[in-house]
């Protein structure tokens, strides 16, 4: 079989065309612009490549209840051009196959939790941080999906004590997204991460506000294992400050054996930046039972 994939970002848009084990055997990247100019270019690469069935894993807001009318459209989205728009609609008509869809983050937890990190548990979460913050969540080996899909990067947290920045969100001056991404950490100190990656205090910081997240998402979702991906978790030193900081911040509260070897059991990807597209995959996979 060829399954087609489609990771929508709001900048680009990765188009792949894979097989039933994961493997990835073509891949296109186009501009994200408006639904009238993008929408062609990714509907004719899938026509040319024959596909038997798409996955998509899309930006959000995006409406995943099937009992809606407006289920696969993109909702409230800040992108203007693609608010309220059909993505899985204007798709089905082209294409004619079945089509899997769910949010960006719930298919690199998707990839993840097949073929990656997460493979060998049921329960998992998977967080990216980059240029914002989102967390999918899988449960007894779904994506879970409740009144809309979690949105979990933009939990309140406390601010440290020498914090004095107001945070980069626009609707929470103290949820993770505007305290911990990528624009958070550039606006705080005026230079990009990557040119930040000596000094010890940017790390410190950006580590005990990632803990402390991770330690609601532990006492809440109580993941199996917990996989750390955007372009932030670059910086190799932050998972060790990360590993003691949730141990710190949990104070012994719950004693499991995952905890009890925490460097095992919060932990990188494995799919060398293909999860997303891995997950849309398996996103279609699932469709065409």
């Amino acid at each position: 079989m060829r399954i087609g994939a489609l990771e929508a970002g709001g900048t680009k848009m990765v188009v792949a065309i894979g097989n039933e084990q994961g493997e990835i055997l073509d891949r296109l990247s186009i501009p994200t612009q408006t639904p009238e100019t993008t929408m062609p270019q990714l509907t004719e690469y899938f026509k040319d490549n024959s596909i038997d069935a798409l996955g998509i894993g899309c930006f959000g807001p995006i409406d995943l209840n099937r009992e809606s009318a407006t289920y696969g459209y993109i909702t409230s989205t800040p992108k203007l051009p693609w608010r309220n728009y059909n993505i899985v609609g204007t798709f089905s008509e082209a294409l004619q196959v079945p089509i899997g869809f769910d949010t960006d983050v719930n298919a690199s937890a998707i990839g993840e939790a097949t073929w990656g990190s997460a493979k060998d548990v049921k329960n998992s979460i998977y967080i990216t941080i980059g240029t914002g913050v989102g967390v999918g969540v899988i449960i007894d080996g779904k994506p879970h999906h409740g009144m809309l899909h979690p949105e979990a990067g933009h939990i309140l947290l406390a601010k440290h004590p020498k914090d004095t920045f107001k945070g980069t969100c626009p609707y929470h001056e103290n949820c993770m997204e505007g305290l911990a991404a990528g624009p958070a950490i550039e606006a705080r100190y005026g230079k990009k991460a990557y040119e930040l990656a000596e000094q010890v205090e940017v790390w410190e910081l950006e580590g005990y506000y990632i803990a402390q997240a991770l330690v609601n998402y532990i006492l809440t979702l109580s993941p199996q294992r917990i996989i750390l991906g955007g372009g932030v978790m670059h910086q190799e030193q932050l998972m060790p400050i990360i590993h003691r900081e949730v141990l710190r911040l949990l104070n012994g509260y719950i004693i499991t054996p995952q905890l009890q070897d925490v460097e095992n059991y919060i932990v990188l990807p494995k799919l060398n930046d293909n999860q997303g597209i891995m997950g849309c995959i398996k996103l279609a996979l699932n469709e065409m039972r």
